[in-house]
């Protein structure tokens, strides 16, 4: 009896060795992400909205409603026009290909009347340095370069000396108190383009302008545990806070995800701009208090304090910036532990967008699922152009470091 019972072991434990032999070891989605595949399906995505753009020469595709193919066009005027002529200066750096910087040129151009109009409001970094800001980096075109510079000097006359931050809206908006000065927080991504021109033969004093209006907002746009406002109205004569307000989300002391999102990516950028400490530190702050309170599957409902969360929307726009940001903010972080977070925590966020908020076969977007402006009814789980923007982006950056080459630089040769 005891040989049988020593025959019978012998045999499972044999039999488990094989079993366990013949199991791979999984690997994590991270480890297995093929970043080009991903920018295929871009450039895929992309080509077949090149069929569906009217050809008038005005047209810019915005958004897609859920359950609908069909995408809403908008003129140059609007803020979010930068994007899609943005995404195509990324489809030509990563491809090379020709057709993508023709058609990147061309949609450029529909923005030039931005650089000889007075200042509609602060978006012009978003329109104007999304477009031909990547195209002079790509190409070296002095004809981009000159519309650069002059509408930096035209986003310099929204700057308010006595605030010390560049009025975001110009007219009247519901809570902002006009006339008002009132700064929103997505306005910290176009102050790239103050520093840009400062740095290219533009004024010295877009420089300052750009340090100032960061300084002013870090000190008055965050709240102790380093949320942010949306908005914060200021006293136009004096430069006194009146109220932070938060205008796209849940409510005034919430947490928004796309504003916090604008806050990480816009004083990372500052940070390289400046070199100085504060912002590298407060850049950590703020993408802390977002990271901490992210979902396992690391997207944020729209607002993180939005009161029926699991059954709130998400905004995939916010997860695909603040990829983005992240892979930036890894690359001056000292502490090498947290970089590695970081950058892991950036990768997910793609692989997660990849797998399960691409739009494939429901309409020609790159990304389902986006949330624009909740409180306004507005573009509520839509695919908007600046998801795809940030997500591209958010690729591309992630193929450098792999590569070892830095973000800013150009993955092509630049011909005019």
């Amino acid at each position: 009896m005891t040989n049988k019972i020593q025959i019978l072991a012998s045999i499972v434990i044999l039999s488990l060795a094989i079993g366990c032999g013949n199991k791979k070891p999984k690997k994590s989605n991270a480890q297995t992400f093929d970043i080009d595949k991903q920018l295929s399906y871009c450039a895929q995505q992309a080509t077949k909205t090149l069929t569906l753009i009217p050809k008038d020469g005005k047209s810019l595709p915005r958004n897609i409603a859920p359950d609908s193919q069909e995408w809403r066009f908008i003129n140059y005027k609007d803020w979010t026009s930068g994007f899609w002529p943005g995404t195509l200066w990324y489809l030509y750096e990563n491809t090379n290909d020709q057709k993508w910087k023709e058609q990147a040129d061309a949609y450029s151009r529909y923005l030039t009347p931005l650089s000889v109009t007075p200042a509609l409001d602060h978006d012009l970094g978003f329109q104007v340095f999304n477009s031909f800001g990547n195209g002079y980096r790509l190409t070296g075109n002095p004809e981009y370069k000159e519309i650069i510079l002059k509408t930096a000097d035209t986003l310099a006359t929204l700057f308010n000396p006595n605030v010390g931050t560049i009025l975001s809206w110009p007219r009247e908006v519901p809570n902002m108190e006009w006339p008002q000065h009132n700064t929103i927080m997505d306005n910290m991504i176009n102050l790239e383009l103050l520093f840009w021109a400062s740095k290219n033969g533009g004024k010295k004093s877009l420089y300052d302008i750009a340090v100032s209006h960061a300084d002013v907002t870090m000190k008055n746009h965050f709240r102790p545990d380093y949320t942010s406002y949306h908005v914060v109205v200021y006293n136009r004569e004096t430069g006194e806070k009146i109220k932070g307000v938060t205008h796209q989300g849940y409510a005034d002391d919430s947490m928004w995800a796309r504003g916090q999102g604008w806050a990480i990516y816009g004083y990372t950028m500052v940070y390289r701009e400046t070199g100085d400490e504060q912002y590298l530190d407060l850049a950590q702050k703020t993408a802390k208090a977002y990271l901490d309170r992210l979902p396992n599957d690391l997207i944020p409902y729209w607002d993180f304090d939005a009161p029926n969360i699991p059954n709130e929307p998400r905004d995939a726009s916010a997860a695909a910036l603040v990829s983005s940001a992240l892979l930036e903010l890894s690359t001056f972080t000292k502490d090498s532990i947290l970089a590695k977070n970081y950058l892991d925590k950036a990768e997910k966020m793609l692989v997660e967008l990849s797998n399960n908020y691409q739009s494939k076969d429901k309409n020609s977007a790159f990304l389902l699922h986006s949330t624009g402006h909740k409180p306004n009814g507005s573009e509520i789980d839509y695919s908007i152009n600046y998801a795809d923007y940030y997500y591209v982006e958010a690729l591309l950056r992630l193929k450098k470091l792999k590569a070892g080459i830095p973000l800013t630089a150009s993955l092509v040769t630049k011909t005019k």
